[in-house]
């Protein structure tokens, strides 16, 4: 039985210490495949377009303005590229980076501390996650979020069965009418049942694209216990 092949990944970091400290730890496991690294936005978009990797691994910040690049990154090869997954690292256990990283879909996204990254089973699932279509949020960011909210142990003990199957499809990233297929309904009932779910998790008050993402994350939340 011939072995899978290895998930190609581009690495992207300014620091030229974690840069190459990142490189070796991937290149110490054979199930990934370092296929290039770079230092900013520019480059990293070079690399992914020449390497057509599985995975992007990037630093959120990193020239030529040191602010989000990453997460820009992340955003516009959601339409040029949208098999491709993305694992975002940063500095801050800020829900609202994740927020944006995830406001076109959770599907193929992943955000991590660099705390994280010496903690190669951590570093391992999050690769893999959204290698395979899935998502993956640090545990803390979540942590960050739901402590934000209401004392409520847990918010989605409010749902409903269906509710909850409408969200766990919302994480999966797909929009109303691909859920609608997906539990034949109606999509204008997916519409209705996406309304309480928002009312019951307290995100009235949020743009639209928030509301979705920050339901999501509960969602990955719970089940990430």
């Amino acid at each position: 039985m011939l072995a899978p092949l290895p998930i190609r990944i581009v690495v992207a970091e300014d620091n030229y210490l974690v840069r190459e400290g990142v490189r070796r730890l991937l290149d110490s496991r054979p199930e990934f495949e370092v296929a290039a690294v770079c230092e900013d936005l520019d480059s990293l978009l070079a690399a992914v377009e020449a390497e057509a990797p599985d995975v992007l691994l990037t630093d959120i910040r990193m020239p030529p303005d040191g602010r989000d690049e990453g997460i820009r990154a992340a955003q516009i090869l959601r339409g040029s590229k949208p098999e491709l997954g993305v694992v975002v690292l940063s500095q801050y256990a800020e829900p609202a980076y994740a927020l944006a990283l995830l406001e076109n879909g959770a599907d193929r996204r992943a955000y991590l501390l660099k705390e994280r990254v010496d903690e190669l089973d951590q570093l391992t699932a999050a690769i893999e996650a959204v290698a395979n279509g899935g998502s993956f949020i640090d545990p803390r960011v979540v942590e960050s979020l739901v402590a934000a909210r209401s004392s409520s142990p847990s918010p989605l003990d409010e749902l409903t069965p269906r509710e909850l199957e409408v969200l766990a499809e919302m994480a999966n990233g797909r929009n109303n009418a691909a859920i609608a297929a997906s539990l034949f309904l109606a999509e204008r009932s997916v519409e209705k049942v996406i309304h309480s779910i928002f009312l019951k998790l307290g995100l009235g008050w949020e743009t639209a694209v928030h509301k979705r993402v920050k339901a999501v994350l509960l969602y990955l939340a719970e089940q990430g216990e």
